[in-house]
């Protein structure tokens, strides 16, 4: 159940979110400006690459290391086969995942490891196993753990992961907002320089900047009706989230817009690419969870009787290729089984600033549900 009353105060969100995830979404921007120079500090942007990697290998643990991979992918496109590795073992805890490079893996491959752990015995051997194979090595995670070590003794590039200048009153989710810019940055700053991916310093101040907007946009003083963010909450309180995307960016940020309503808020929610996802939702959305399907639900004691659960579309959209667009299709779609829709599309910029922005709101989104359902 959601406490709409929640979201009008911002006084009572602050002492509701004891995960600092407000606040982590709100320093987004400024996690990317430190990453940066974390990463300029590092050398990074003096490195001359003797061309391109044949293969980026990317691990890490949980949903931050998922999306890092995730995202390198969609931007570095068919440059070049952008893997995550995934782990192995017996409990998602830290000294328990394994991971294993493949076969072919050589000293023509770059591995990428961003965690915002550091301590996994897991991560060490992998470093370990990628010196013996000639791979390069680059790291992103907190400074002074244990992978930092492993990193540069085996002469791999080590980038300190931006990090709060406060301690979380809790542990932090991998998918908490903040995370995955602290991460991701440094990376595109390195494949920046290796011409996989188009991330001058100059696209990633904008990049900052448009966090920076969401951020005063989606605010907790801002109120619901102005507030993309709360809005979207709200919509969401009681439905299914059934999430299509459209264009190049939308795709991971409805992916990770998904795993952060399940880690942060405890919601499911299902999600799929125009226009392949009404083929694949229409028979859901004909079914019972259609808002349509319960004749009686017009007479339900709201008091007494608790709300059926109903599919909303939420509709992600980026510039689609070639201008062709399946957005009418889908709303007609939704409408069509009395499905209400919810839309959210950037405003115009590079590709970096519109999936930014379509994480950004989302991300406030999800924080806003689980404060307001006290997930």
């Amino acid at each position: 159940m959601l406490d709409e009353s929640l979201l009008d105060d911002p006084e009572a969100l602050a002492r509701a979110d004891r995960r600092e995830l407000l606040r982590g979404a709100a320093e987004a921007g400024a996690r990317v400006r430190t990453a940066v120079r974390h990463a300029t500090e590092a050398g990074i942007a003096e490195l001359k690459p003797d061309g391109r990697p044949r293969a980026v290998l990317i691990a890490g643990p949980g949903l931050a290391a998922t999306g890092v991979a995730e995202l390198l992918g969609t931007l570095a496109g068919a440059s070049c086969p952008t893997t995550r590795l995934t782990p192995t073992g017996v409990a998602p805890a830290s000294g328990a995942l394994r991971w294993e490079l493949p076969g072919w893996a050589g000293p023509v491959d770059l591995l990428l490891i961003a965690t915002p752990d550091g301590s996994e015995p897991g991560l060490e051997l992998l470093v370990e196993q990628a010196y013996r194979r000639g791979c390069s090595v680059v790291a992103v995670a907190p400074a002074g753990t244990p992978i930092v070590e492993s990193v540069q003794g085996t002469h791999g590039l080590f980038v300190p992961m931006a990090t709060a200048p406060y301690e979380p009153t809790e542990p932090l989710a991998a998918s908490a907002p903040g995370v995955l810019w602290a991460l991701l940055t440094p990376l595109l700053v390195l494949l920046d320089r290796t011409g996989l991916v188009s991330a001058p310093p100059e696209a990633l101040e904008k990049v900052a900047d448009r966090l920076d907007s969401v951020a005063e946009r989606c605010g907790p003083a801002i109120a619901p009706y102005s507030n993309p963010a709360k809005t979207l909450a709200a919509e969401l309180a009681e439905a299914l989230p059934v999430i299509w995307t459209e264009g190049t960016s939308a795709g991971p940020a409805g992916r990770r817009f998904t795993a952060a309503l399940a880690e942060l808020a405890g919601r499911p929610a299902l999600t799929a690419e125009l226009p392949e996802a009404l083929a694949a939702h229409s028979v859901l959305l004909a079914g019972a969870l259609a808002a349509g399907a319960d004749p009686d639900d017009f007479f339900r004691d709201r008091v007494e009787e608790a709300q059926a659960l109903h599919a909303r579309v939420v509709l992600l959209r980026d510039r689609p290729a070639g201008g062709l667009t399946a957005a009418p299709a889908a709303r007609e779609l939704a409408l069509s089984h009395d499905t209400a829709i919810s839309e959210l599309e950037p405003e115009e910029g590079g590709e970096l600033e519109t999936l930014a922005e379509l994480i950004a709101v989302t991300d406030f989104a999800a924080v806003y549900l689980a404060l307001a359902s006290r997930a």
